[in-house]
């Protein structure tokens, strides 16, 4: 039984020291390359600024990301005003094609490696809606949903999600994030 014990003991810390890595920090379980690989999603390459700004900026362990809309993989933004012109499902197709976008600007941020999030810390979404339209939590959670199903644990986070008289050029969302990294 002692044996046994031993073994199991040894197993245990073999298997723990596996899941660290170089820093000797706990590696997530779950990678977001293998799980954009799984879902199916090739993340574009990060636009440029369209004015005097940048896509991200660094203090310390967090990462800022600029307001980013929904840029579709044939170079057209969705547009349109929620509560007039585009349902809640197409507004949350939006704010998800929002976070590929947001993602491909935190890979390269990080240097082309998504493990170093240690947590998405905070969102803000902006939707483009009309006066009576109050579901913008329904409309942001294309985001939210699409990035804990990414990167689970690390990507929930804190969020307010709110309706606007308008966007730039009249997209329908628009996210911003605070990102830890290590």
């Amino acid at each position: 039984m002692k044996n046994l014990m031993q073994k199991i003991i040894l197993i245990s810390i073999l298997h723990f020291c596996s899941c660290l890595n170089a820093q000797g920090k706990i590696i997530p379980s779950n990678n977001p390359d293998q799980q954009l690989q799984k879902l199916g999603i090739t993340l574009p390459e990060p636009s440029s600024p369209v004015a005097n700004y940048v896509k991200y900026v660094q203090s310390g362990n967090l990462l800022y990301l600029s307001g980013t809309g929904p840029l579709k993989s044939d170079g057209t933004l969705i547009k349109g005003k929620l509560g007039a012109d585009l349902t809640i499902e197409q507004g949350y197709e939006a704010a998800r094609i929002t976070a590929i976008n947001l993602i491909a600007t935190l890979k390269s941020a990080t240097g082309g490696d998504l493990n170093k999030v240690t947590r998405i810390v905070k969102v803000l979404g902006m939707v483009n809606a009309t006066p009576d339209f109050n579901d913008a939590p329904k409309v942001i959670n294309g985001f939210s949903d699409l990035v804990v199903e990414i990167f689970g644990e690390r990507g929930r986070h804190a969020r307010s999600a709110i309706g606007v008289a308008s966007l730039p050029s009249g997209i329908a969302v628009e996210i911003e994030l605070i990102v830890e990294v290590e």
